[in-house]
């Protein structure tokens, strides 16, 4: 790799750190902070999720006006309408999820991807696993069961709004299983269209969340948009807040795209698989979010089975690069991107 590869690689490395550690200070920082005189919560967390969208798609235009793609034919605007309604339900889950269980505990939950994914496979598809794959998922899968089994410190859950961990935590696997379809529907568009352009991607997925949020938001009774609103006009903070939550966002999909084109989805799933572990060491100690021995055993073994995982994808791909004749087991993508 030369030298302008690797100061490439750096600036990635530093700006997608620096955008979502970010992101998550500020996500939990609405999320549990009083605003105002009368010491009131911005309960309207879902209304995070349609600024966010609006913040990437106007962020993907101006993309496109500046480095406009001339290689090959877009993929219509229309190709984005199904995978935009999981993508904006989803997040939205995760977000609200806030709500009932600790920012670390969110991170945490979302980071066991692999697991629906490898049961899913096992049982409807029949697909076999190697022994390390299994092992991957066991570490993983008891390391989140360790994390939410222990009880949490009072001072994480008197910050929480309505403190209810199995409804969080169903609401970050609901988050899971619909990110795995929002994937597999790009995905599909990708190949029909290879010469589609990332900024493009994010230009129809942000067009189509938007509609579909703003519709709910502002359309139905229980989407308390107006009253969303109404909030961030008497509590200019909070709008700041949210406006730094979805600008942290934008720019860290920016350089997420830039790392996937110039360097490839496993260089970029290693770097924002350790930057949730980071995120969690931050929320700890940046938000004064103390874990017990038996959390931070449950993270470090998530984390270890996270590691484990892409070290056996370098592997593999080192393998592959050296003309190994030898088919490699089956591996299923895992943690191909970050929302």
């Amino acid at each position: 790799m030369g030298g302008g590869r690797v100061w490439m690689l750096c600036m990635c490395i530093a700006a997608i750190y620096a955008a979502y550690l970010t992101q998550g200070i500020v996500q939990e920082n609405v999320s549990t902070t009083r605003y105002g005189e009368k010491q009131e919560r911005f309960e309207h967390l879902v209304f995070l999720n349609l600024a966010q969208n609006v913040v990437c798609f106007i962020w993907s235009l101006l993309m496109l006006q500046l480095w406009p793609n001339k290689k090959g034919t877009q993929a219509p605007l229309t190709a984005y309408w199904s995978a935009s309604i999981s993508n904006a339900i989803g997040p939205a889950c995760g977000i609200v999820a806030l709500k009932y269980i600790s920012y670390p505990a969110q991170v945490l939950a979302k980071s066991s991807k692999m697991i629906p994914v490898m049961f899913l496979g096992a049982l409807v598809y029949g697909v076999h696993y190697t022994i390390q794959e299994y092992l991957c998922t066991f570490l993983v899968a008891g390391g989140v069961s360790l994390f939410a089994l222990f009880k949490t410190h009072s001072k994480v859950v008197s910050k929480i709004a309505s403190p209810n961990a199995p409804f969080g935590y169903a609401l970050c696997f609901l988050n899971l299983a619909l990110d795995g379809f929002t994937n597999a529907t790009q995905d599909a568009v990708t190949q029909r269209y290879p010469k589609t352009n990332a900024w493009h991607i994010m230009l129809g997925m942000n067009l189509w969340g938007s509609i579909y949020m703003a519709i709910y938001m502002f359309g139905f009774p229980s989407g308390n948009g107006w009253a969303a609103v109404e909030f961030l006009r008497q509590h200019p903070k909070a709008a700041w807040d949210i406006f730094l939550f979805c600008l942290c966002g934008a720019v860290g999909q920016n350089f997420i795209f830039l790392t996937i084109s110039r360097f490839g989805a496993l260089t970029n799933t290693t770097i924002t698989t350790t930057r949730k572990f980071v995120s969690i060491l931050i929320s700890s100690l940046w938000n004064r979010n103390p874990l017990s021995f038996q959390q931070w055993t449950g993270v470090v073994m998530v984390f270890t089975g996270l590691s484990y995982q892409i070290y056996l994808k370098w592997r593999r791909k080192s393998r592959q690069s050296h003309g190994d004749s030898e088919k490699s087991p089956h591996a299923v993508e895992l943690l191909k991107k970050v929302k």
